[in-house]
């Protein structure tokens, strides 16, 4: 008897975790700075420095990077800007984790606050939530055929695993230039700059990756006037690029998250030596995860009707793909500022940032709940203060319908602010317009039993004997050719030539005659 077996690499998620922390940090005001009267806005951006493993756990080591905006406490009421970092370090249990596993961490900013202790003291607080998850490849083998033994009947099953073959980082710059336009005046100081990532679109090719999108620009700077007059650029530059792979194939399914890990914008003179150009370096990091599927028929089962042969199988655990989809959710909602807010003149600047509340696997798909939350730089009408920021929400609910989708089902959210308007009703209500890509990556788990040796055995002639020679029987809806064949030691071939079937598709109800051949004892 011989055995052919197959290798066959499969997938599987090994580990996946979630932590939330709290970073706090008061901040004393430099020297250099005037004393702090009110605080215009704030901003912050996580920056993981250090991803180390250690036995069922991973450390995560950086600094929340965070930019605020105030007017000063005296009778110029001037803005300026501060920066700080708050260091952290934080553990996350994740089971099973050992080195060379190649993790995949997410982080989400639920709320910054920067409070105001006194004039020279600002208290800073992050409410910060990490997810880590590994997936690992790993190769089982499974039998593919049987020989060696007379009128051996195998029955097969087919396979479709979704392998990991590329797991990646990698990383895109972008230059560019944005030159002010002819009525601005030149630039003093950039008092607050925020740059956002947008519409991006990844396509795999062969030996590379392409990446497209734009990256939405608003700059506040003080004009080199006399009076220091307040200016904004709010622009969008478009980008493109491409990562070289040479594992890639245009066949492959990619679930890559791409995040601007980094930005900075410098002034520089013109070619007429006057301070009108802004310098924009941004680097983009990719998550790069690419799939195959792979179609692999192996042994379900096998039989003889004159030797007893026994599988011996081992339960493997695999992923299929399901869907991999991308679907656009939009969202409009009125907004009106608290009371005590400062009255609206004009708009200068909209962000918004997706947060995901819940997202969920339902009976037409995966279901998502969240909302853009969106933070808006306006100018007032006091002129003791004379930018604010006005905050709030756009909720949002969206359905990706997946036919077939079961609850067993595993998948992966990427969310992206495709577009945010804003427009003022009033002086105290606005309309937040805001379109939301989600892309999402389902694979059903599967586990499945393989055959990775079969037993032989002499007949149990004492069994064969106690069995009828002949038999009228009634095909059961359940019932198989296969099936039949093998409980009356006899072959589907035989059934077939008996009986005049011309194929092995049978109809409940349908009257066969079996004549029992194990061993030439029929």
């Amino acid at each position: 008897m011989e055995l052919l077996k197959k290798n066959i690499r499969m997938n599987r998620q090994k580990s996946r975790a979630m932590n939330q922390i709290t970073l706090e940090e008061d901040m004393n005001v430099p020297d250099s700075r005037s004393d702090v009267g009110d605080i215009i806005q704030e901003e912050g951006n996580l920056k993981i420095e250090e991803t180390k493993i250690l036995e069922n756990q991973v450390l995560l080591g950086g600094y929340l990077e965070v930019k605020i905006l105030y007017v000063s406490d005296d009778g110029e009421r001037q803005i300026h800007r501060l920066d700080t970092r708050v260091p952290f370090e934080e553990k996350l249990n994740l089971e099973g984790v050992s080195a060379g596993d190649n993790i995949r961490v997410k982080w989400d900013m639920e709320d910054l606050n920067v409070h105001l202790i006194n004039s020279r003291k600002l208290s800073v607080q992050a409410l910060i939530t990490f997810s880590a998850s590994i997936e690992e490849l790993y190769d089982t083998q499974a039998a593919v055929e049987l020989h060696g033994i007379d009128e051996v009947t195998v029955r097969t099953k087919e396979l479709t695993p979704l392998s990991l073959t590329v797991q990646k980082r990698d990383i895109l710059r972008v230059k560019d230039e944005i030159n002010l336009a002819s009525n601005k005046p030149n630039i003093g100081e950039l008092l607050w700059e925020s740059v956002q990532l947008r519409g991006t679109d990844v396509r795999v090719l062969d030996g590379k990756i392409d990446v497209r999108g734009e990256l939405f620009i608003f700059v506040l700077y003080a004009g080199d006037d006399e009076n220091g007059t307040k200016q904004w650029v709010e622009t969008a530059l478009p980008f493109s690029g491409s990562i070289e792979c040479a594992e890639c194939r245009a066949s492959m399914i990619p679930d890559v998250e791409i995040t601007l890990a980094s930005s900075t914008l410098e002034v520089r003179p013109d070619y007429d030596g006057e301070e009108r150009l802004l310098q924009l370096e941004a680097v983009l990091e990719l998550d790069i995860k690419l799939y195959e599927e792979e179609q692999v028929e192996i042994l379900a089962d096998v039989y003889t009707p004159v030797r007893e042969l026994t599988p011996v199988t081992s339960q493997e655990i695999y992923e299929s793909l399901v869907l991999k989809n991308f679907s656009k959710c939009r969202t409009n909602e009125r907004i009106r500022m608290e009371a005590k807010q400062p009255r609206m003149l004009q708009i200068c600047h909209g962000k918004g940032e997706i947060r995901i509340d819940d997202a969920r696997i339902t009976e037409r798909g995966v279901q998502v709940e969240g909302a853009v939350y969106v933070s808006i730089l306006y100018i007032t009408a006091d002129d003791s203060l004379p930018f604010a920021r006005m905050r709030g929400m756009a909720p949002f609910q969206h359905t990706i319908e997946v036919e077939g989708i079961q609850p067993d089902c595993r998948f992966s959210l990427q969310t992206e602010l495709e577009q945010l308007s804003t427009m003022m009703i009033d002086s105290e209500e606005l309309e937040v317009k805001a379109s939301v890509n989600l892309g999402v990556l389902i694979v059903q788990v599967h586990k499945e039993a393989c055959i990775t040796d079969v037993e032989e055995h002499e007949l149990d002639l004492k069994k064969i004997q106690e069995l009828p020679g002949i038999v009228g029987y009634i095909v059961q809806p359940e019932d198989s050719l296969w099936n039949i064949a093998k409980a009356y030691y006899t072959t589907p071939k035989r059934i077939m030539e008996l009986n005049g079937l011309d194929g092995e598709e049978l109809k409940p109800g349908k009257q066969l005659l079996i004549v029992k051949d194990a061993a030439g004892m029929g």
